[in-house]
């Protein structure tokens, strides 16, 4: 195992020398790091209906920044919340039904549509048994991945690709994402953590935000406060355009003609990454930090001082990142945290957590402030939607290890109104260029590789194979 290891370090060493690219060349090529410039403008890849973020404005023919705002199919996401909010319902089957066929729906449509939605939430006879209690992991993210990908065996049209047959692939793994992700939970938590298990079924007559609750916690119970904010934040997750990394990758996959059990499956992995899916843990392990290192949550001195020290790589992880801050598009703010916020508020009074809350709220308002001091920055920097989001979850009781696949239970819809919107629009396999750096070599037969000697090139023709005689 040693000689192993000491393999694998020297070979490592050998990849980083090969592989590395200096940033001066993707100047040099006009190369956008990430399909992204400088001032966090993405490179247009692609056109869609489902959704817009738009966080500059014209004027004076000049791209200025402005607060940031989504829209779902044109309706703004504060609109849609503040219907929900009204109406005292829920909002994820609506805004899902939005995001599907592209336009709000009447009340029959939305009951309809909800139905469907709980007749399909439930999994083939003995799936848990011998899928998701098999081989149960601390990452649900990679259990849910092994799931879906087993769904397919079970679907005689898995890859058929009329948009009757996607319609009813993506509803179905919309229904059952919570169950795949909270039965994994168990899984681990019993087999991995030896605690009990509880394998609750789904009640067809609630949303999925409560059937969420419901089968997470033991006791099955839930207030209303407690559902309405999960609601939300499902909603407020559930889309953000196709260039973020999962969606685009659901575009990537669904252009090449696969079926919707291995797109959505490349969704999550491209979903679980900490730079994507898994942003709010880092928030939430940083805020555990500072509260260790300040001892005033008030204190507004402290906390820069704490902000100071983590940008310069001095506390918490060493990265030199304020987790929850900036982001590739927004700069003067993000919608959704701008949303989030009133409701976390709520949350926070009614679960006693209000210093808590202050606290994230003084991060939020020094942090911008200290980054624009220590940071050459190309746009304005503000709280992200992940910035408030694993807090939530802390005071919902929702274990860590669900705080990404929540998200995936929500994005799932996003990605499945993009890839039948990819599947109308079929044309050609998505397929950007790369450019070489590499320089042509002269191959050296494998005994002389320790020397100098090369052999000459040669025409393809004079290829042959010659048996050797037997003697």
């Amino acid at each position: 195992m040693k000689a192993l290891y000491s393999y694998m370090e020297k070979q490592a060493d050998l990849i980083r020398s090969q592989d590395l690219i200096k940033n001066e060349l993707f100047t040099k090529y006009n190369v956008k790091r990430g399909l992204r410039d400088v001032n966090g403008d993405g490179v247009l890849a692609g056109l869609t209906h489902i959704s817009c973020i738009k966080s500059k404005e014209i004027i004076d023919g000049k791209a200025v920044p402005c607060r940031g705002k989504l829209t779902y199919r044109g309706y703004d996401i504060h609109d849609l919340v503040r219907g929900i909010i009204a109406d005292e319902r829920p909002g994820f089957e609506e805004t899902a039904y939005l995001l599907l066929f592209g336009e709000l729906p009447d009340k029959i449509q939305l009951k309809e549509f909800s139905e469907m939605l709980s007749t399909m939430r439930c999994l083939p006879t003995n799936f848990v048994r011998d899928v998701v209690m098999k081989a149960p992991s601390r990452d649900i993210m990679n259990s849910m991945t092994k799931s879906v990908l087993t769904l397919a065996s079970y679907d005689p049209h898995v890859s058929d690709l009329s948009m009757e047959n996607v319609l009813r692939q993506c509803m179905m793994l919309i229904s059952v994402f919570p169950m795949l992700a909270v039965y994994g939970y168990h899984a681990y938590n019993h087999y991995e953590q030896n605690e009990s298990m509880y394998i609750h079924h789904p009640d067809p007559q609630l949303s999925t935000a409560e059937n969420l609750l419901r089968l997470l916690r033991p006791d099955m119970k839930y207030t209303k406060l407690e559902a309405k904010v999960l609601d939300i934040a499902l909603m407020l997750h559930m889309e953000h355009g196709g260039g973020n990394n999962s969606t685009f990758t659901t575009r990537v996959v669904t252009s090449s003609g696969s079926d919707t059990y291995a797109v959505m499956a490349a969704a999550l992995s491209s979903l679980k990454g900490p730079k994507h899916g898994g942003a709010n843990i880092k928030v939430v392990e940083m805020m555990s930090n500072l509260k260790q290192s300040v001892s005033d949550y008030s204190d507004e001195d402290q906390i820069t001082d704490y902000l100071q020290r983590v940008l310069k790589g001095q506390a918490f992880d060493g990265r030199g990142l304020i987790y929850g801050m900036g982001h590739a598009v927004y700069s003067i703010s993000d919608p959704r945290a701008e949303v989030f916020k009133s409701f976390v508020e709520k949350l926070a009074k009614a679960k006693g957590r209000m210093d808590e809350f202050e606290l994230y709220s003084n991060v939020e308002k020094l942090a911008p402030q200290v980054i624009g001091k220590n940071r050459k920055m190309y746009k304005g920097v503000s709280a992200n939607v992940d910035f408030y989001s694993g807090f939530v979850y802390s005071m919902l009781e929702i274990p860590l290890e669900l705080y990404t696949p929540i998200f995936a239970i929500a994005r799932i819809v996003g990605w499945s109104a993009h890839r039948i919107e990819e599947l109308v629009n079929a044309d050609k396999i998505i397929r950007p260029a790369y450019k070489s750096l590499s320089e042509d070599r002269t191959y050296i037969s494998l005994e002389n590789r320790d020397g100098d000697h090369q052999i000459q090139g040669q025409d393809y023709k004079d290829f042959k194979l010659e048996e050797k005689k037997n003697m």
